[in-house]
């Protein structure tokens, strides 16, 4: 299981949206406060005695911070992302949803709400 996940996350690496690829470039390398983020991030939970997985866009570690990146298709499953986030936030983490729009016309202000949260 542990293999096909990690599959998954190399496939969605090397097929990025443009907004991700836009964020990408102005957070990789610690260029935002000196915090590591990292790319298309597989957090583990268990559900009714399986191992499961949601592949977050981006993460980073010490403040235990997800970061999704929303195209159209979240304009039809608001609600299975709203289930999603209720169970990221009950394993403690937090996230953060920038549209793709915001973040390929307002990168700026982008991160500026990012640098707040970290």
């Amino acid at each position: 299981m542990q293999e096909d996940i990690r599959e998954v996350c190399r496939r969605f690496r090397k097929n990025q949206t443009k907004a991700e690829k836009t964020f990408w470039k102005v957070v990789r390398n610690r260029q935002i406060e000196g915090y590591k983020i990292l790319r298309q991030y597989p957090i583990r939970f268990e559900w009714n005695d399986q191992i499961r997985f949601f592949i977050a866009d981006f993460y980073c570690h010490k403040p235990k911070l997800v970061i999704e990146i929303d195209g159209g298709i979240h304009e039809t499953q608001k609600e299975y992302d709203k289930m999603r986030e209720q169970i990221i936030n009950l394993l403690g983490y937090r996230v953060i949803r920038f549209s793709n729009d915001e973040v390929l016309y307002h990168i700026k202000d982008v991160v500026e709400k990012l640098k707040k949260l970290l």
